[in-house]
């Protein structure tokens, strides 16, 4: 690639300094962050010698840099997690997605519970966890809530619950429990959750012979089940190590421009859970190996003690982490690392192809449609709108970067009151793109309509009233209202076969574009019968209207409940009143 005058001036003034460099496209749009321990070298190296096919797609993009330099290489690495994770660029590995994984919690109260929790504060509580599974999670949870008898409701009701005549809940809410039968019940969850489940199996494997020579089948296979499920936690939980030292331990494979990483979570010397990411790679791997591990524990509660592979910068890691950092190089914690890193390369030899396919199959799909359209097409938008006979009048918007979704670009419009999908069309259009113009950012490279002529020029027609260029096209459907063609500007009808990567990239558009409009309309529509059911029932009002959608997910909950379930959250006469309510609305 040709490396026009304006780079290279400012390549000549790179210095040699630590920093952070941003990489931008044509529209100024940030493509990458990367960091530098000499910022002079390592940008020019983008620009010299050879690079692998991800390095070259992304150099491809590169018409402007800025860098900042930092003091040192720590306040390096620290800037480039942050402007990564403010600016999001399509080029960076984004490998948390800012989520925190989730926490077993055994409440501090006297009573307590055990539940998930995303936050570890409360100095009252155990915690035991990270789970990378948040499946996995919610599942001990369950577990341990048919196991032991321990409190389930969040808000105590005035007489005792279902879970009381199961026997799985001391039922707080209607007597005095007594401290010492609920301490040694505690203890009990704790010793389980730590991985001590022996003695649970004993007793479970006991209550199952018991309830299999009375006849009662349906009650022994229920504890079949549940031992089966602990056994399958136990051997998962394999690796054992005894001085109980919260670790974590991570590794890596790269091959062919795509790096997998992996990690075991060990906690009281038991190995809770493994979690895998496989990504394309722009940078070297070792960088991207400290930059994953930086990134996951902005969100996440670091541990002890991390194990990593001898190759790492362990005084990058520390630095940056101010945790304990080993390259274990013999005994069991070099056998972990060695355990690590074969089980990312089974992931990624397993899990490559499949990502190899996709990613050529969208860059065939994009490179498709910047022929059909003339022009690089890199963001594509597109909108949907949703109603029901004008009522929930809503549209919504996607945004695919480079054939793939970006949610974070999602935008949905509530429209007050009812119009023709040609207006609503026009309403949407001026007041996405007069934002965009408002707050000075770029405009997509397509936008894509739901429908033909015109859909068309509906959007024509406040793209030119605003002086935009950006082109458009539409989705025009065959007779079952599945998608035969692409609709120009021009009126051109452009075909596409079902076997064309295309066809699919575009199919799924509309697929997300709908359910995205549909999704929001269902929940306003809902929302708006909740508000007036519920607030017609006196002694409901804000507070509770909350606790009940909370306590029971929706509107079809709170129906579902009896009024002894309904009593649990709000108080007896009111639960009374609300049931007749539902029940006559349904009636």
């Amino acid at each position: 690639m040709a490396v026009s005058k304006h780079l290279q001036d400012k390549l000549s003034l790179l210095p040699d300094q630590p920093g952070c460099y941003i990489m931008k496209d044509e529209k100024g749009k940030i493509l990458y962050v990367g960091k530098a321990k000499i910022l002079k070298n390592r940008v020019r190296s983008y620009f010299t010698g050879v690079h692998n096919n991800k390095t070259t797609k992304l150099v491809s993009h590169i018409r402007d840099f800025e860098y900042i330099v930092t003091g040192s290489e720590k306040e390096a690495l620290l800037l480039e997690i942050n402007l990564i994770k403010k600016h999001r660029p399509p080029f960076n590995i984004m490998f948390m997605d800012d989520k925190m994984y989730p926490y077993i919690e055994v409440s501090g109260e006297k009573d307590f519970m055990v539940r998930i929790s995303r936050k570890p504060t409360n100095k009252k509580s155990r915690y035991f966890g990270p789970y990378p599974s948040s499946s996995s999670a919610y599942e001990m949870v369950k577990l341990v809530n048919q196991i032991f008898p321990i409190r389930k409701c969040r808000t105590l009701g005035k007489q005792a619950c279902l879970y009381y005549h199961m026997h799985q809940c001391l039922a707080p809410c209607v007597r005095e429990t007594d401290p010492k039968e609920v301490g040694r019940i505690r203890t009990q969850v704790i010793r389980f959750l730590k991985g001590d489940m022996e003695e649970v199996l004993q007793k479970l494997r006991k209550k199952m012979q018991t309830a299999a020579e009375e006849l009662q089948f349906e009650r022994a296979k229920e504890l079949r089940d549940q031992i089966v499920h602990i056994e399958h936690i136990k051997e998962k939980q394999s690796i054992d190590f005894s001085d109980h030292i919260s670790r974590d331990v991570f590794g890596y494979y790269e091959d062919k421009g795509y790096i997998s990483f992996y990690g075991f979570f060990i906690r009281d010397g038991k190995l809770l859970e493994r979690t895998l990411s496989i990504t394309p790679i722009y940078e070297e791997k070792e960088e991207a190996f400290i930059s994953f591990i930086v990134q996951y524990y902005t969100s996440n509660t670091k541990p002890k003690e991390l194990l990593v592979p001898k190759e790492t910068d362990i005084e990058a890691l520390e630095n940056a982490l101010n945790v304990k950092v080993k390259a274990p190089e013999r005994g069991e914690k070099k056998k972990l690392i060695d355990l690590v890193i074969k089980n990312a390369k089974e992931a990624h030899d397993q899990k490559f192809q499949l990502i190899y396919k996709k990613d050529k199959e969208l860059d065939m799909a994009m490179q498709h449609l910047s022929r059909i359209i003339g022009k690089p097409i890199h963001t594509i938008e597109s909108f949907d709108n949703s109603h029901i006979q004008g009522t929930n009048n809503v549209s919504g918007l996607v945004v695919f970067e480079n054939g793939k979704p970006n949610k974070s670009q999602y935008r949905h419009y509530n429209l007050d009151s009812y119009r023709s999908d040609i207006d609503s069309m026009k309403e949407v259009v001026y007041r996405r793109y007069f934002r965009l113009l408002k707050e000075q950012k770029p405009m997509p490279d397509l936008l894509i309509v739901d429908g033909g002529v015109a859909q068309i020029n509906a959007a024509k027609e406040i793209r030119d009233q605003l002086m935009l260029s950006f082109p458009i096209a539409g989705l025009v459907k065959d007779e079952k209202h599945n998608t035969r063609a692409l609709m120009l500007e021009n009126g051109k009808e452009v075909s596409l076969s079902k076997e064309d990567p295309l066809f699919f990239m575009l199919t799924r558009l509309q697929d997300e574009v709908h359910r995205f409009a549909i999704e929001h309309h269902r929940n306003r529509r809902s929302k708006a019968m909740t508000k007036s059911i519920l607030d017609e029932v006196n002694g409901i009002g804000t507070v509770r209207k909350k606790e009940l959608l909370k306590q029971f997910q929706s509107l079809k909950g709170i129906k579902e409940a009896s009024i002894e379930q309904l009593a649990q959250v709000v108080p007896e006469d009111v639960a009374k009143r609300l049931y007749e309510q539902l029940h006559t609305q349904e009636g």
